[in-house]
This record gives C-alpha cells, sequence and structure tokens, in this order.
C-alpha cells in the first residue's frame, strides 16, 4: 500500500529555500505535497482551506515571522506540528520558540536533520492527539457513569418512598386493624384468652413499631417533618443505638430547603453515623448545620480513630462515592478529613430556601428531649 505524501504549508519567503527544503525532504525518501506562503492572511486562507500534516516556518520575514505563526496556529486549534528552519535565529530564541510551541527548530546549514525532525513531529503530534481522543473518551464515559449514577439513584430514592407508602398504608392498616380486633378480645375475654391477647398486643406493638422504623429509614422523615426534626431523630437513634456522646448544634430553629437537598442531608449523615459505629471507636459525635449566603453546610465529626488515605480509596468505598456523587449532581460538594485525632465530614450544597429569621443564632443541642 502506497504512504499518501505529507502535505507541508511552508511559511517562507525565499523561492530558492522553499525548492532546497522540498528537495532534501525527497532525498531523504518523504513523499512531499507543499505550498508556500509568505503573509499571515495567506497562511490564514491555506490553514482553513486545506488539510495539513506540518508546517514549516522560517523565523524572520519581511512581513511576518515565525512567532506570528505559531500564534495563527494556535488561534486555530488544529492539531498540526511547526518547526522553524532558518538561519538566522540564536540559541536563546530557539529555545523560546520551543517554548512558545514550536516541534523543533532546524537550521538552514544542517537540513540533513529536517526528514528526521519532521517525522519526530508528526509521530508526537499524532500521539498527542490519540492521548487527548483517551482523554476525551474517558470524560465522556465518566459523564454516562455519573448520568447512570444519578439515574439509578433518583430510581433508588422512588422505590425507597413506594416501598415506604407500602408499609405505611398496607402493611401499617392491616396491623392496626389486627390491633383494634386483639383490643375488642382482650377487653371481652377472661382468665387464659385475656392474658394470651395481652402478649399478643405487646408482640404487635413491637412488630408495629419496626414497620416504622423502616419506614423511616426507607424514606426519611425529613420530606414530611422537617430537616432539624428528621436529623434530631436520627442522632436520637444512633445515641440510643451506642450510647455515644452527641451534640447537635444549628444557627436556625428550622431550615426549609427543597427535597433532594434535603435528602443529600439526611443520607450524609446517617452514613457518616453508620461509619462512625462500624469503624471509628469514637466516644463524642458532634454535627453543626449552618445555612449562610445561599449555602448550606453539614459537618460531622468524631473523635475517632480517623479513617486513613486506604480507607477512603477502597474500591468498595460505595457509601461515601454515593454521596459525593449525589451532592455533585445538585451543585454541591463533600469533603472527608481523616487525622489522628477522628474524622471531619463536610458537606456543602446551595441552601435555596428559608431558615427561620427570628432563631437564626439559637443553638439546637438537647438532644436528650429527643424522645
Amino acid at each position: 500500500m502506497t504512504q499518501r505524501p505529507i502535505r507541508l504549508l511552508v511559511v517562507e519567503d525565499s523561492e530558492l529555500d522553499y525548492l532546497l527544503l522540498g528537495a532534501t525532504l525527497e532525498r531523504d525518501g518523504l513523499a512531499v505535497v507543499s505550498r508556500r506562503v509568505e503573509e499571515r492572511e495567506a497562511m490564514a486562507e491555506a490553514l482553513a482551506n486545506e488539510p495539513w500534516d506540518a508546517v514549516i516556518a522560517d523565523h524572520v520575514l519581511p512581513r511576518f515571522s515565525s512567532t506570528e505563526a505559531m500564534a495563527l496556529l494556535a488561534a486555530t486549534g488544529l492539531p498540526i506540528p511547526l518547526i522553524i528552519v532558518s538561519g538566522m535565529i540564536g540559541e536563546e530564541a530557539a529555545v523560546n520558540a520551543m517554548r512558545a510551541g514550536a516541534s523543533d527548530f532546524v537550521s538552514k546549514g544542517r537540513l540533513a536533520r529536517l526528514a528526521p525532525a519532521l517525522l519526530n513531529a508528526m509521530s508526537a503530534s499524532t500521539a498527542r492527539q490519540e492521548r487527548q481522543r483517551a482523554v476525551d473518551a474517558l470524560r465522556d464515559s465518566e459523564e454516562r457513569l455519573r448520568d447512570l449514577s444519578a439515574h439509578l439513584q433518583t430510581a433508588i430514592d422512588d422505590e425507597r418512598a413506594a416501598i415506604a407508602r407500602e408499609v405505611h398504608d398496607d402493611i401499617g392498616g392491616t396491623l392496626s386493624a389486627l390491633q383494634f380486633d386483639l383490643s375488642w378480645i382482650e377487653r371481652h375475654a377472661d382468665g387464659p384468652i385475656r392474658e394470651r391477647c395481652r402478649q399478643a398486643l405487646d408482640t404487635l406493638a413491637q412488630a408495629i413499631q419496626a414497620g416504622q422504623r423502616l419506614t423511616r429509614s426507607l424514606h426519611p422523615p425529613v420530606l414530611d417533618s422537617g430537616l432539624i426534626a428528621a436529623l434530631r431523630w436520627l442522632l436520637g437513634e444512633f445515641r440510643k443505638r451506642t450510647g455515644l456522646s452527641v451534640r447537635f448544634s444549628a444557627n436556625a430553629e428550622e431550615i426549609v430547603v427543597p427535597g433532594p437537598v434535603g435528602i443529600a442531608v439526611y443520607r450524609t449523615l446517617q452514613e457518616a453515623l453508620t461509619n462512625i459505629q462500624k469503624h471509628a471507636a469514637a466516644t463524642e459525635v458532634r454535627v453543626d448545620l449552618l445555612r449562610h449566603d445561599g449555602q448550606l453546610s453539614l459537618e460531622v465529626t468524631d473523635n475517632g480513630r480517623g479513617l486513613s488515605q486506604d480507607d477512603l480509596h477502597k474500591p468498595t468505598s460505595f457509601g461515601l462515592r454515593g454521596l459525593a456523587e449525589r451532592a455533585r449532581r445538585i451543585g454541591g460538594w463533600l469533603d472527608v478529613t481523616p487525622s489522628p485525632r477522628g474524622t471531619t465530614v463536610l458537606l456543602s450544597l446551595p441552601g435555596e430556601g428559608q431558615a427561620t429569621p427570628e432563631t437564626a443564632a439559637t443553638d439546637v443541642n438537647a438532644l436528650d428531649a429527643v424522645p
């Protein structure tokens, strides 16, 4: 298969030097198709209307220069290498030209270097283009994965809400009806039957409480009870399970936010508390919720052993990755800072919504009042 000729755009005012360049390349076995230009306008027209593999430019021309040629080429965004071929350029100027974007410099007195320099420059340009294509493909793939993750998270949230409604409406309703019937039997029965009904009512009460816990877990009460009330409930349940010292403060008595923001805050605190319970060996947890200048921030700090960098980058760290992606999807970010004195999880989100103005400086830390 015959290799296609190399298409060269030559910025040169000397017809003789132009012919010498072509002859040198042909002597070294390169098939070349070239065009000579002398001015900016001609070069711009050639770049706009014809495909080129490389540009060769003299350093100084009467109405143009290699510096201007590099700037013009860069402005087009075309991934074409440019080689300076000149007999009137010093070493310092050559170094500056290379830093400015020239692929190589060849002296007109040493044109034997031209063919290797041209091939190397074209090869490097091809490699750069391939790397850029790989980067673009990776970026597109990551964006598609983010979109898929967002879709899956939305589907999960919707399914959780649907299951929570089913548990609350169907199972909860059935258990309530059963409780009513057992209560009637307990009131009208005697002896062992009444005692057995009481035992059944106790068991049923536990089942109802379990259903309520399941409903809250599936569908955060943030949507129904308010953000701060939901966080206080979550922290209260955590303290009951673990016995840890828990402090919570907010700079408002209530903060009204859109549903996705509220769910992100709730799920972040839920995941942070789960990690503290499983891994931190902490004795104290502090949670601060702050709304200021259009931003809503949640900071969760413990005094445990602290997550290591390996923990943060484990392939199985789906919880933190999922939270970070959830935050990114609604314009926020998540930062996890481990230290020998514990770990801090900081969530920052756009804080559209309202805070209760008259209580904007209230410290809400009386978790003892949380049932």
